[in-house]
């Protein structure tokens, strides 16, 4: 019997959430995911060390004329974030998601301008945009910059930190490329807030919003796909199989890779697109959603409009950290 991790290929594309090469080689995802924590974890690894020292070299070279510090070290972090993204690509067949800084998450032109910028220094390395997608937090500026970036640059994006439905259709609505509903926060909230730790898997909360996203997407033929992200365990994965993509992390590969099913029993699937319809909870179609109406429902959800605010802060640390390690390999090399 095949092991979990290659019954899973089987219906769903499996996608690395790591940015550290030995992990790709070994477990050969399609698509992988970054976001400036795992390039941040990679970037203290040794092996990776001189990434950055060549990134900050050539960029040193090429704004030697700049007095404005932070301006190069922001080249060299958007630089950062594309070297890693080849590297990847070297090793994956598919696309790689590389993120804007959470930081300009509630300025639409700001992600416009990076978005374009981030793929601009993509096809200087020979890459073409169609390997990339764009990670945009799922704020309501990020949703209309992705919707400028797929209608009118032909950029495709991948919105994350998705925690609502509300988010989701907003998504829907701005008819981006992909989606990345998060599992494992939700449920960490659930935790903190409920006290509850165990679920059967049809009700963990995070496995439920992502099972009702999907349903809903399936049964109305929107065509945004969805990959759901962010998982604790590798009962939640499961709990989502047959879903368009997974993006799991290394660890948890790891462990799908070593189980196999109890009594040679296939693994059992719980979504499927030809089910979708019979499944959903949402029967009909919603209207467009206007940014008042958007707001609103994100703002009715505690653990959404938490985990968004949380998520955000997080990627903005983890980003200004990276600035700090980069600002202190340029002080080394001088």
């Amino acid at each position: 019997m095949a092991t979990i991790l290659e019954q899973l290929r089987q219906h769903t594309t499996i996608v690395a959430d790591t940015g550290d090469f030995g992990s790709l080689e070994k477990y050969k995802p399609t698509d992988a995911t970054t976001n400036p924590s795992l390039i941040l974890a990679a970037a203290n690894m040794k092996q990776y060390a001189h990434i950055i020292d060549d990134i900050i070299d050539k960029c040193r070279e090429k704004d030697s004329s700049a007095l404005d510090e932070q301006a190069i070290i922001d080249d060299i972090m958007d630089n950062l974030f594309v070297a890693f993204g080849e590297e990847i690509l070297k090793i994956i067949p598919g696309r790689v998601s590389t993120e804007v800084d959470a930081r300009v998450s509630f300025d639409r032109d700001a992600q416009i301008n990076k978005a374009r910028h981030l793929i601009g220094l993509y096809e200087k390395r020979g890459i073409t945009k169609d390997r990339i997608l764009i990670k945009l937090s799922s704020t309501w500026e990020g949703i209309q910059a992705a919707k400028e970036l797929e209608e009118k640059h032909g950029i495709h994006c991948n919105m994350t930190l998705i925690f609502s439905f509300a988010q989701a259709l907003a998504c829907a609505d701005a008819q981006v490329t992909l989606i990345s509903p998060f599992v494992g926060r939700i449920y960490d909230w659930y935790i903190e807030k409920k006290g509850k730790r165990d679920y059967e898997v049809d009700e963990d909360p995070g496995v439920v919003s992502v099972t009702r996203i999907y349903n809903y997407y399936k049964q109305h033929n929107i065509k945004t796909v969805v990959m759901g992200a962010s998982f604790r365990n590798t009962k939640q994965i499961l709990g989502l199989s047959g879903c368009d993509l997974l993006t799991i992390s290394p660890k948890l590969l790891e462990e799908l890779a070593e189980q196999k099913s109890p009594d040679n029993e296939p693994i059992k699937i719980y979504l499927n697109k030809d089910q979708a319809a019979q499944k959903s909870k949402d029967k009909k179609k919603y209207e467009k959603l206007d940014e008042k109406t958007f707001r609103w429902m994100l703002n009715e959800d505690e653990m959404a409009h938490d985990k968004l605010s949380d998520g955000i802060r997080k990627f903005a640390i983890d980003a200004k950290k990276l600035e700090e390690l980069v600002r202190a390999r340029m002080q080394q090399k001088k």
